[in-house]
């Protein structure tokens, strides 16, 4: 390990590089680096690079999924819960089934369980692609939400699909009943094990003496023993992360101090960036080794089976759209849906073409085991390596470099609010000024009178509320603002040099205020 440290720590820098330059070029970071990953495998003398799939499945899915769970909202989650549940566990299944059925019959030796084992490999779509990608164009805040909804959902079906059908190759049989119970139980075990010990974690947070920094520590170590402890008892681990940073991100703000969210979010962000980046850039690196593996099948047949299963998968995820459109517009006849327009055709479309696969579908792959439980070769395991790799490379590449290009093109509608959202930030903005100086007047009115601070602050209150609805900072003034606080930041750093007895934890304290107001300047 450490006569690679070098090319490992090269690689990271490699990924920081790539990630500016898909930034720069308005391209998903993921797409570059699974390329970059294939090129630099096929460097004489490069390390040959071999993932664990439990490196994966526990050193990365756990956070990324937490991280997740804590950037969505919870109130559109529950408003869009039809259609992301639809998507997370109808569409997939649909899909496995079609990759089921097409490899079954068109690939040789491909049993039945062999298709599903497939089908639930590659069904689920990555969230980060899709994520990378919408940061460059403009959608409706329903489809993105959805989009964020489903990918906490799908890897949790897609993976019970996987080990029923890893269960069915290795013993041969599949019984329905027990099936059943077992489903049941990696549903309701895993949302409960999540919930409790997100519980748990939570009375930790707000009855121990804790500051910022074991905060933000028992954040990170939060998920992987969700996520552990869950496995341990044959429930869905993703499903338990994902209900428990559920849980916990809805009642961050009564448990965590303010310093402790500031700051986390920053640890965070940090973290899941980094790890993101080593994922799509192992799937790249680990192509020589796959495609070793290829025994039985010509290189050139394995990349035709591989472009046959994506070419199910795309179609099938753009019919599956367009069909759970149908049956929403069907069901608001009977039940209460969450809009009932008609979407039309162009946004069923761009959610069916957001379908780029991933890490774990990798993963999922990759724990194959060698052999059976009788020692044994486990039956067409490196084809369906291959395959998934193929799916990953092509759905990537074809749809996560059209997707943006999609988007601008066919000019979705905004079905959404119709007020832009400098409006509505505006108005809120007001009415929060006045509620707080109302307040104020109400139960201080005393000390407000005594205390020149709260007479500051009260008449900043009313300044906010007397904004009017029209003003918006342009975008000069934000330039003129953000010089004048270039040249603060400036003017306190030269302070601390000069003056040597000053306490430089003020000058910090600060410049955190300098740096806190900018990120308010985004926001306005």
């Amino acid at each position: 390990m450490l006569d690679h440290f070098p090319f490992y720590l090269g690689l990271i820098v490699t990924i920081l590089l790539l990630i500016m330059l898909a930034n720069k070029l308005k391209v998903a970071y993921p797409v570059l680096l699974v390329l970059a990953g294939l090129l630099i495998s096929f460097i004489p003398g490069i390390p040959v690079i071999h993932i664990d799939p439990e490196l994966i499945f526990v050193i990365f899915l756990p956070p990324l999924l937490y991280e997740a769970s804590w950037a969505i909202s919870w109130k559109e989650l529950w408003r869009w819960r039809r259609i992301i549940s639809s998507f997370a566990f109808i569409v997939v299944f649909l899909s496995a089934m079609s990759v089921a059925f097409v490899a079954n019959h068109f690939i040789p030796g491909f049993s039945l369980a062999l298709g599903f084992l497939l089908g639930g490999i590659v069904s689920p779509p990555d969230a980060v692609s899709a994520g990378a990608i919408l940061k460059f164009v403009k959608v409706p805040k329903r489809m993105a939400s959805i989009l964020e909804g489903e990918s906490l959902l799908n890897d949790a079906s897609s993976l019970i699909i996987f080990r029923f059908a890893l269960i069915a190759v290795a013993s041969g049989q599949f019984i329905w009943h027990e099936a059943a119970l077992s489903f049941g139980w990696m549903l309701i075990g895993g949302i409960g094990i999540g919930l409790l010990i997100g519980w748990i974690f939570m009375k930790a947070h707000k009855f121990l003496p804790t500051d910022a920094n074991i905060d933000i520590v028992l954040s990170i170590v939060t998920p992987y023993l969700i996520y552990i402890a869950a496995e341990e008892v044959h429930s869905s681990g993703v499903l338990a992360v994902v209900s428990g940073g559920l849980f916990l991100s809805n009642k961050r703000h009564f448990f965590l101090s303010s310093t402790s969210r500031l700051r986390g979010v920053n640890v965070w962000e940090s973290l899941c960036f980094v790890l993101n980046g080593l994922v799509f850039m192992l799937i790249g690196l680990d192509l020589p080794e796959i495609t070793a593996g290829l025994e039985g099948v010509s290189v050139s047949s394995a990349i035709g089976y591989g472009i046959l299963i994506t070419g199910v998968l795309i179609i099938g995820r753009i019919l599956s759209t367009y069909g759970a459109v149908i049956v929403t517009l069907i069901a608001r006849n009977f039940i209460t849906v969450a809009d009932s327009r008609n979407p039309g055709y162009k946004i069923p479309f761009v959610l069916g073409w957001t379908g780029m696969r991933g890490v774990v579908s990798l993963a999922a792959a990759l724990s194959i085991p060698v052999q059976l439980s009788d020692g044994s070769a486990f039956p067409q395991r490196n084809l369906i390596l291959f395959i998934t790799f193929v799916v990953i490379l092509l759905t990537l590449l074809l749809q996560g470099l059209t997707l943006p290009y999609l988007i601008k093109k066919i000019k979705i509608p905004n079905l959404d609010e119709s007020l832009p959202e400098e409006e509505v930030y505006l108005s809120i903005r007001k009415q929060l000024a006045t509620y707080a100086l109302q307040h104020l007047k109400n139960n201080y009115s005393e000390e407000l009178g005594s205390q020149p601070v709260l007479q500051l602050i009260a008449r900043k209150w009313e300044d906010n509320s007397r904004i009017a609805e029209d003003v918006l900072i342009s975008a000069e003034c934000k330039l003129i603002y953000l010089n004048i606080l270039d040249h603060q930041r400036q003017w306190l750093l030269n302070k601390n040099k000069v003056e040597e007895q000053l306490d430089e934890e003020v000058i910090r304290q600060h410049l955190l205020l300098l740096d806190l107001e900018e990120e308010k300047l985004k926001f306005t």
